[in-house]
């Protein structure tokens, strides 16, 4: 949003064009996952943690966002620093995150970090195209919303952009509800910025 754009590490920044926050791509709704991981035929969910997990991340969605909505390297950018502030500083009882794998190749990923004390923030969830409608996406979002309530967080917010009606689909369906939407031109694009929150 162009006044009040999230940060990378979740709070809000005033001006600007590049800023950006919780991203979806693809997801398709239904599935469960367990606290520690879970399979489903060739696919499943993990904690994030190996060699090249951090770079994916920051790769995949230059890559898709790029390919599908024609978002400029700003997003690319933006990603790599909220993948970067994880990575030196993130505390393990409070913050988490997770690589879903097809085949042994990374498809997909989110992000739970503090916003405040009381608040999680869903972020940088991603579905490759290559492995959607399958219910990765949703249990993804799953796995996020577990750890979040195990850690005691009473509720839980993102941010997202209008295209990404998939990821709205999975939102909904979780009982997320739309707090705020606001205009703004980021990543080379008029956007609709939509803020999503859920009572944990």
């Amino acid at each position: 949003m162009t006044d009040r754009q999230p940060t990378a590490r979740g709070g809000t920044a005033r001006g600007g064009t590049t800023g950006g926050g919780i991203t979806a791509d693809g997801i398709t709704a239904g599935g469960g996952i367990t606290a520690g991981g879970s399979t489903a035929g060739r696919a499943r969910i993990r904690a994030l943690g190996q060699p090249g997990d951090l770079g994916w991340v920051v790769m995949a969605h230059g890559e898709v966002y790029a390919a599908e909505y024609g978002w400029d390297t700003s997003f690319e950018a933006l990603v790599a620093r909220i993948v970067a502030d994880y990575a030196g500083e993130h505390d393990p009882a409070r913050e988490a995150a997770w690589i879903a794998e097809r085949d042994g190749q990374r498809v997909g990923c989110v992000f739970c970090v503090a916003a405040d004390e009381t608040t999680a923030q869903l972020r940088i969830l991603l579905l490759h195209p290559s492995a959607r409608g399958q219910g990765l996406g949703a249990r993804l979002v799953d796995e996020c919303l577990a750890f979040a309530r195990r850690a005691g967080y009473q509720r839980m917010r993102l941010w997202t952009n209008h295209p990404l009606a998939a990821a709205r689909h999975v939102y909904l369906s979780r009982g997320f509800t739309l707090a705020e939407a606001e205009p703004h031109h980021s990543y080379g694009a008029d956007l609709i910025g939509q803020i999503y929150e859920l009572a944990l």
